[in-house]
């Protein structure tokens, strides 16, 4: 294995990169050497890719105009859009409202439109090459559309089959060994561990490698003969949950360090359990904020129960907030029987019950969230919900339910932030680093979500299981 690789040398093949092996770093040198008119393209999965692969090429200095970044359906989106009538493609698809299906014939459109050799010309003037990141995460469709690429461009593909952890419903993912690397065969594959070289944990790293390797191989990882900054915590049925909190609440060994936790990714209630529980957590949420949207397709402020429903969501994205309590002050208060003067959030909740609107509604989750000892352990949800009533508020016409999917929307381009202690599964967490990961259920994990989930943190481990031996199938490709 070696690390010496131009990417713009690989003429159709694939670069094999582990986690925290330089991939992104591998992009970024191959950027930044391309001289030549046209630039590169550069595909990966999804918006937050997209904007994290920005910032590492805007931070090490890589010209703009050396590349065009995009997801893989984003451009395939915008190019049957430049050719409607060749694509064959009905125009309400780009509206995605049903990604289920819209999204698969999005591909099917952009392949056909590849296939049919009417862009050809176009593609050859627009780009020098094609770089696709992330590739173990391709649908079939997807698959497809850059074979159909590759055939008009010079194309390196990276990925890792250890890391294929997500799914496409009926477009699932082209076998690895059958599909991938038959038509782009394997070029090199990383093998230096950066990410734990450059956190001065390089022993850390050369364990994970190693790890890596075992889990392909269908081998079991002893952790009682791990490298010093893994540690198990042992879950024999009697204190789990304890446990569980005691290793989420692992410090880094640094004041500025962060966390990543990995929960179940089958109970989101179990997370937001820890959450609630741990100092400092925050709930890392799914791109598409299905709660907020199911709450903004139900409350209505002038319904009878509308102060009930804003109270019950406060409390489900806030700690240390007494729902039951506030509507018994907010009834007492009203009907002048309250012998203690209404706080800030009462007093705003009893202006809400005598006068409600969004705004109004808006208003009050900002106060209680304003209270001493209150604290949003999933901000993501708060802050979206608040800039969609201010924008529902400030919109005629505009539906509380229309408001919240455009914030969505809007937070799938931008990106979210890291919080210095987060908590999610793997499919929410994969893609992130922090100085410290810990595993509250490595039980409930295959293979592959067992490296992604063991290769989040630079500096140390911490393994929460029933046995300090791991087995794991062989993964197939």
């Amino acid at each position: 294995m070696t690390d010496e690789v131009n990417l713009l040398d690989v003429t159709r093949g694939t670069v094999v990169a582990p986690a925290g092996c330089g991939k992104t770093h591998c992009i970024g040198e191959a950027l930044a050497r391309h001289s030549g008119p046209e630039p590169v393209l550069v595909l990966t999965h999804t918006n937050a890719g997209v904007v994290a692969l920005r910032g590492r090429m805007d931070r090490a200095g890589v010209p703009r105009k050396a590349y065009r970044l995009s997801t893989i359906d984003g451009w395939a989106m915008r190019l049957i859009s430049l050719f409607p009538g060749r694509s064959a493609h009905r125009p309400e698809i780009l509206d995605i409202a049903s990604p289920g299906s819209d999204y698969p014939r999005i591909r099917e459109a952009a392949y056909g439109l590849l296939n049919s050799g009417c862009v050809s010309d176009v593609i050859h003037a627009s780009y020098a090459h094609l770089i696709v990141d992330e590739y173990q995460d391709c649908s079939i469709r997807q698959h497809a559309v850059v074979c159909a690429l590759a055939e008009l461009l010079p194309c390196c593909l990276l990925g890792d089959p250890m890391q294929a952890i997500f799914g496409f419903g009926n477009d699932q993912l082209p076998h690895w060994t059958n599909d991938v690397c038959s038509a782009f065969p394997i070029e090199q594959e990383l093998g230096t561990p950066w990410r734990w070289v450059n956190a001065n944990a390089q022993p850390l790293g050369e364990w994970l490698l190693d790890a890596r390797a075992k889990l392909l191989a269908g081998k079991s990882i002893d952790l009682r003969h791990s490298d010093a900054a893994v540690t198990w915590i042992e879950l024999d049925g009697t204190g789990d949950h304890q446990r569980r909190l005691q290793a989420a609440r692992v410090r880094p060994s640094q004041r500025s360090g962060r966390v990543l936790i990995i929960g179940d990714s089958k109970s989101p209630d179990s997370r937001y359990r820890i959450a609630t529980q741990t100092p400092g957590a925050v709930i890392v949420e799914k791109v598409d904020l299905e709660d907020l949207v199911e709450f903004s397709g139900t409350f209505d402020p002038l319904a009878t129960n509308a102060l009930d429903q804003l109270a019950h969501f406060a409390k489900s994205v806030m700690v240390n907030t007494d729902t039951n309590k506030l509507l018994r002050r907010v009834e007492s208060l009203r009907r002048g029987t309250a012998r203690k003067e209404a706080s800030d959030a009462e007093r705003v909740a009893v202006e809400f019950a005598i006068q409600p609107s969004h705004q109004g509604a808006a208003s009050l989750l900002s106060a209680i969230s304003a209270q001493g000892g209150v604290r949003s352990h999933r901000p993501a949800v708060l802050k979206a919900c608040l800039k969609a009533l201010n924008l529902c508020s400030a919109t005629e016409g505009l539906t509380f339910h229309e408001a919240a999917k455009q914030i969505r929307e809007q937070n799938r381009v931008v990106g979210r932030p890291l919080p210095k202690r987060a908590i999610g599964s793997t499919l929410l967490l994969k893609g992130l680093e922090a100085e410290c990961s810990v595993i509250l259920d490595a039980d409930s994990l295959d293979a592959r979500n067992l490296y992604v989930a063991m290769t989040r943190g630079s500096q140390s481990l911490t393994i929460c299981a029933s046995s300090p031996v791991l087995h794991r199938d062989a993964p197939t490709f």
